[in-house]
């Protein structure tokens, strides 16, 4: 069976006929081998969809959640780092304290005012739809450090641009989610960071123009979301990702794409009823699934072997032009990724000798040599994450080195930097430059914030991970 369809760009414009949304959700005419592969694509098409929505859900929804942030269009700041307590996102940065806002455009646009930043902090909102497309940004790199009021509208917004707004910004999606970051240079740095974050501010239209506020969209009866556990095998995917689809008008150039869904009863305000199926298209159906994961693992391979970068996977839906697989991977590896102009994420997935890294079993060093930080206009980082991209809880409660920290570090004879990335303390005098890691496997990742265009053009290249020694005797590779 071939996969993924040509890496699954999906330019092939497929002949089935739409069904109403009244049909069965299988058509008669389905073939098991057609099941099995409209639903591998329906999967990796919708896995983005789906794993956003379970985080828009417990930031702005769900009361009872730990994670839970705030109502729909306001903005909550979290005046602080995220710690290993933090487990809706994957890969979270630590670097920056973020803002939310959760907006609902359904009703009128919002005016969202930023404050004017000092020159030498960066911050940046990055605007995400619910396709997980960065559709826009406002900060350092784009806009500025300067104040100003920006429009932020749905898809089928028309008005003019009112007076005092710097720009309009337009989501494709009736939701939207705005992430702000802004820089922490230390922890008694954090006042400062409250002061920025104090001036973001959300408000809608009619409150900015002083008008009656226009008549409510209906209220939505929010579905349970699944659990990314849940995500990988439960058909009940799909009916999360038909709810979802309701919020997203479809693109002319996918609606070949969403006729052929139909055939399995996926599609906006469709009726998948896996109760429904035969045995043996619920078996395609699960098979489809297997194949999208199957088809993320050997996308991992390469992005391991630096084949595929962060860069590749992440951006603006002009960007990635239809690689629903390359958008399933980025939301997989560390959803709300940033753009490449905005941040580059090399990644430690394997060490210099092509093992997973495992504190368990082995110490690791990463030395930068002189001259060779990575090259960024605002900051960098590494950070250490478990399998499960969560981060790491460990005594010092350090869970990156950044660029802030560099008069902290000691650095090396010849002036180069050698970072320490191991379970076990390497002594007090090298500790300042010690990353801890778990007591078994573990990923790490750069982040390189506004990069430079040596990094984005793979001049510069990041260092290897080494093995610096084994924790046991006797440890071998055949674990």
């Amino acid at each position: 069976m071939k996969m993924l369809r040509a890496a699954f760009t999906l330019a092939v414009v497929f002949g089935a006929a739409l069904m109403s949304a009244d049909t069965v959700a299988q058509s008669p005419s389905l073939s098991t081998a057609e099941a099995r592969e409209i639903a591998m694509e329906a999967y990796v098409y919708g896995y983005s969809l789906v794993d956003n929505y379970r985080i828009q859900y417990a930031y702005f929804v769900d009361r009872d959640n730990p994670e839970y942030k705030g109502d729909w269009n306001r903005i909550a700041n979290v005046a602080r780092v995220y710690t290993p307590q933090d487990k809706a996102i994957q890969t979270p940065n630590s670097d920056t304290p973020y803002s939310f806002l959760g907006a609902d455009l359904r009703t009128e646009p919002l005016v969202l005012t930023v404050p004017e930043v000092e020159q030498d902090r960066y911050y940046a909102a990055q605007f995400v739809d619910l396709y997980t497309y960065n559709f826009a940004y406002v900060g350092t790199r784009t806009t500025g450090n300067g104040s100003g009021k920006f429009l932020l509208v749905g898809p089928n917004w028309k008005g003019p641009t009112p007076k005092g707004i710097k720009g309009v910004i337009r989501s494709d999606t009736d939701l939207a989610f705005v992430l702000y970051r802004t820089q922490l240079f230390r922890q008694d740095d954090i006042g400062n960071v409250r002061k920025v974050q104090a001036g973001f501010k959300a408000e809608p239209l009619s409150v900015f123009l002083g008008e009656p506020s226009p008549a409510a969209a209906p209220a939505v009866d929010y579905l349970k979301p699944l659990t990314r556990e849940q995500e990988r095998t439960s058909l009940e995917f799909f009916d999360v990702l038909n709810f979802v689809l309701r919020f997203c008008p479809t693109y002319s150039d996918e609606q070949p794409l969403m006729d052929r869904f139909a055939k399995l009863g996926i599609g906006a305000g469709r009726k998948f009823d896996a109760q429904a199926l035969s045995p043996e298209i619920r078996k395609a159906v699960e098979q489809g699934i297997a194949d999208a994961w199957r088809s993320i693992d050997e996308l991992g391979k390469r992005v391991a072997a630096g084949e595929v970068t962060s860069g590749d996977i992440t951006g603006s839906r002009a960007y990635l032009k239809n690689n629903y697989l390359y958008r399933m991977r980025a939301t997989v590896a560390g959803i709300y990724g940033n753009s490449k102009e905005e941040a580059i994420y090399p990644a430690y997935y394997v060490d210099a000798s092509g093992q997973r890294p495992d504190g368990g079993h082995y110490r690791y060093t990463l030395r930068f040599k002189p001259g060779q930080l990575p090259p960024v206009n605002a900051f960098w980082s590494l950070t250490m994450y478990l399998p499960s991209r969560l981060l790491v809880a460990n005594p010092l409660d350090r869970y990156l080195i950044n660029s802030a920290m560099l008069a902290d570090l000691k650095r090396d004879a010849d002036g180069g930097v050698t970072l320490y990335l191991q379970h076990d303390s390497p002594g007090k005098d090298k500790e300042a430059n010690w990353l801890p890691a778990p007591d078994g496997q573990f990923l790490a990742a750069l982040r390189l914030y506004w990069p430079k265009q040596e990094a984005l053009d793979g001049e510069w290249k990041q260092p290897p991970l080494q093995r610096s020694g084994a924790v046991m005797t006797g440890s071998t590779d055949s674990r």
